[in-house]
């Protein structure tokens, strides 16, 4: 491994961008992934930073249940990301289908639609929860995987 890859690589594991999408539902996992970027927490200070293009994002963190009308907007948005490109499945809903589980138009998790790296259950998760999930991202990222 060359110096310039390594660079990219550190550059990489400290400042993910993520890029945030609501799927719907009772919108609390939205509200804890919010939460998670307020000052409280202060994910900023490990480089991580909410962006609103695809194109410059490293991490998708989806919440809520994924429907078959939202599925096709997520895969687009998923190949606009530049590689390499990680997936958050974010609460009970984005993870296996939560309480739309066995709906006519609810996939059973994000899992059926995108490639996910890392799920962070919990109906709501906390904030802390999420954050785990994010250094379980970035330790994955370390390794090489």
């Amino acid at each position: 491994m060359g110096i310039l890859d390594r660079m990219v690589k550190w550059a990489r594991i400290r400042s993910p961008w993520i890029l945030h999408f609501n799927t719907g539902g009772c919108n609390a996992c939205d509200i804890e992934v919010l939460a998670v970027l307020t000052p409280r927490f202060d994910v900023e200070r490990f480089g991580i930073l909410l962006k609103g293009s695809p194109r410059h994002a490293d991490v998708l963190v989806v919440t809520g249940p994924v429907t078959r009308q939202v599925a096709k907007r997520l895969k687009r948005i998923y190949y606009q990301m530049p590689e390499p490109k990680f997936v958050m499945a974010v609460g009970a809903c984005a993870v296996s289908g939560g309480v739309f589980r066995g709906a006519y138009n609810v996939h059973m998790g994000l899992d059926q639609v995108l490639p996910v790296d890392v799920y962070v259950p919990g109906c709501p998760p906390k904030p802390e929860a999420i954050i785990d999930g994010v250094v379980k991202l970035l330790k994955k990222l370390e390794e090489g995987g």
